[in-house]
């Protein structure tokens, strides 16, 4: 006998065949694994720039949210030509805080358009009428007391005028400098 002959052929035929069919199924889902491992990074690059571009976004709005409480601050500061009746509104307001009163007797604004003038009558105890200068120095208008007189008189305690307490007139003139 032929020892070529006893050499099985059609198995060995098969086994080819089969690893053959496996090296091309390998190489076929090894190029599919890249294709995907290629857009899958593509994907996480793209997530990255739209992760990084919201976060700027966000930076962004945070940013002008400040920006806008910051201007909020610095209009309550400055007063406007146009609209001087929130400063005169302060004015009086404060004088309320101290048990005073206060009422706005003239406002003129200055020559050189850079600043306004306000004459102010407050009648008052001598500490109220302290902590309204207190109070107006504190106030968040930049002002400045040009000046100030101060008299004594008497403040009625009851509405029916009856009882007289010790008061004190004041009269002030004062200039804000946050004119625009």
């Amino acid at each position: 006998m032929n020892p070529q002959n006893n050499f099985p052929k059609i198995p060995f035929f098969f086994a080819i065949l089969f690893l053959g069919t496996f090296f091309l199924l390998s190489v076929f889902f090894f190029r599919i694994i890249m294709n995907n491992n290629k857009e899958l990074a593509s994907l996480e690059n793209l997530w990255q720039t739209e992760a990084f571009k919201r976060q700027e976004l966000k930076t962004l709005y945070d940013s002008v949210q400040k920006i806008e409480q910051e201007k909020k601050e610095l209009e309550i500061h400055f007063v406007q030509s146009s609209d001087i009746v929130p400063l005169l509104d302060t004015i009086e307001g404060l004088a309320l805080k101290t048990n005073s009163k206060a009422e706005i007797t003239f406002v003129d604004i200055l020559k050189d358009h850079a600043g306004l003038m306000v004459g102010v009558r407050a009648t008052g105890t001598f500490n109220g009428l302290y902590k309204f200068i207190t109070l107006l120095e504190n106030a968040p208008y930049e002002l400045e007391i040009i000046s100030m007189e101060m008299h004594k008189g008497s403040i009625s305690d009851t509405q029916d005028n009856e009882t007289k307490v010790p008061g004190w007139d004041m009269l002030l003139k004062v200039k804000l400098l946050s004119f625009i």
